[in-house]
């Protein structure tokens, strides 16, 4: 959330129970989960996701149901590490299928 707000998003954080339940909610396949789960115009975003990413989606306006970076990999924002590894931030749509959306550390 830190990584967001340095970035000029405002973020309400909201406890959930089951973070589970809220990702088959808005349409992230389990196997995608992260730690955290937002919405932003619609959009769901699961896990460390970039702002630059999150920024790039609300420009492009993609038929989608938001992005994912699952788990929680180090070099991710909030996750920063001396030792980053590289992920991927999938672009997840209305059927649950994903495709790359941006690669990091690679």
């Amino acid at each position: 959330m830190d990584h967001l707000r340095a970035n000029g998003f405002r973020v309400k954080p909201v406890a959930v129970e089951d973070t589970a339940v809220m990702r088959k909610r808005l349409g992230i396949p389990e196997k995608l989960g992260g730690c955290h789960t937002a919405v932003i115009e619609g959009y769901a975003i699961e896990g460390h996701v970039p702002a630059r990413e999150i920024r790039r989606l609300l420009a492009e306006k993609p038929v989608a149901t938001g992005l994912a970076v699952p788990g929680m990999p180090q070099g991710s924002p909030g996750m920063e590490s001396a030792k980053p590894q590289p992920y991927d931030v999938l672009l997840v749509d209305k059927n649950g299928r994903h495709s790359i959306y941006a690669r990091y550390g690679r």
